[in-house]
């Protein structure tokens, strides 16, 4: 499954959650300069065999990257108690290291299914020109391979 409208997909949860993950990230370019919610869709796309797993993906971002909080995000989406652990795991507080922040995501199957592939995109230099690539880039990539190791034991 390469595209889905996220717009008319037909559970109405799943289109209100692009909307939020649309407005949210408006005006939001990745590392490569392309439209932000790319990213959000991308992951959402890796998932698409799970609603609940499309939801959160569509989100994952919204509360690390934008002004929204939780409060907005109820108000918007109903979202059962699943999905909003998993986005609250999802959440990398910057005060806890990364890898522990892993390993807390390896405690609930909705989070690593999600984080798998926001990783797995993430990892993909191909989406960096060639000429662009840093050694930051290089050493990121090589700690989402770690982090991928850790969420597929």
């Amino acid at each position: 499954m390469n595209k889905i409208d996220f717009e008319k997909f037909p559970d109405a949860r799943v289109q209100k959650a692009y909307a939020i993950a649309k407005a949210a990230h408006f005006g939001q370019v990745d590392k490569a300069g392309v439209e932000y919610l790319n990213h959000t869709v991308t992951v959402a796309l890796g998932v698409a065999d799970d609603i609940s797993a499309v939801i959160v993906a569509l989100l994952h971002d919204v509360l690390e990257d934008t002004n929204y909080d939780f409060d907005d995000l109820k108000s918007a989406v109903p979202l059962n108690s699943e999905e909003i652990d998993a986005l609250k795991l999802l959440t990398h507080d910057k005060n806890i290291p990364y890898f522990e922040y892993i390993e807390k995501i390896k405690t609930n199957k909705l989070a690593t299914k999600v984080k798998i592939a926001d990783l797995q995109h993430n990892s993909d230099l191909s989406r960096i020109p060639e000429n662009s690539r840093t050694d930051k880039d290089l050493a990121r990539v090589e700690k989402y391979r770690q982090a991928l190791q850790i969420l597929k034991k």
